[in-house]
């Protein structure tokens, strides 16, 4: 279990300097501390070292261009479920969208085409929100900020980050940056939380963020009931 603050104190840890002091509260080694590469950074690290390893651009291409769609989709759902980057209605959801072969083969062409596609990331994203309105959807829906964000993050840290909406909602008013958000995906809400993203990677450089992990870590940890 993660130790909370005593009571009264979250008012104390606002703005750039009040946040990275309650990041330092919880991690006295900043992103090096041994626990926080426990809690936060190792687990995120190593599902993008497994993306690496069996899901790199060109063994995407080829199992897209061979019609292994359903095989291709396994790998990335089991790679995700090893972390606790989704909610577990989210898991769900996402299983089911790609069990059947046409719903596979939309997840995989739309999230290799939002990697590794051409043109702007604005088109790409937005052409991988189109993908996930298509997918097929039973009682939950698959269309929202954590199921888009979570591959790129996986994918490519240095470049994507994770929308948690509650969570960095809560981060950006503490910090005091003006986060707008709006629960329709947009490329104008996504490329906003890579602003805020950038913001503490400047504010916070003497602790030396290496990617956006470790940035969407320090988010977590300004928002989450778990730090409280």
């Amino acid at each position: 279990m993660t130790p909370g603050l005593p009571s009264g104190s979250v008012g104390r840890f606002v703005g750039p300097e009040g946040c990275r002091r309650k990041f330092l509260r919880f991690f006295p080694g900043g992103f090096r501390d041994a626990t926080y590469i426990s809690w936060e950074r190792e687990y995120k690290w190593n599902a993008h070292l497994r993306w690496t390893e069996h899901l790199d651009a060109p063994r995407m291409r080829a199992l897209i261009e061979s019609g292994e769609h359903l095989v291709l989709a396994s790998k990335a759902v089991a790679i995700e479920s090893r972390t606790n980057l989704l909610f577990s209605f989210e898991k769900i959801a996402l299983r089911h969208a790609v069990r059947d072969p046409e719903g596979a083969r939309t997840f995989c062409e739309g999230l290799y085409d939002f990697l590794h596609g051409p043109g702007t990331e604005e088109a790409r994203f937005q052409r991988w929100i189109d993908a996930v309105a298509r997918l097929p959807r039973r009682q939950t829906r698959v269309l929202t900020w954590p199921f888009l964000t979570v591959f790129g993050f996986i994918a490519q840290p240095g470049r994507h980050i994770l929308l948690k909406p509650h969570v960095t909602r809560r981060a950006a008013n503490r910090y005091g940056f003006e986060f707008p958000y709006r629960s329709t995906p947009g490329w104008d809400v996504y490329a906003c939380l890579r602003t805020f993203a950038e913001q503490v990677r400047a504010d916070q450089r003497p602790l030396r963020p290496r990617d956006m992990i470790d940035l969407q870590s320090f988010i977590w940890v300004q928002g989450s009931d778990e730090y409280e």
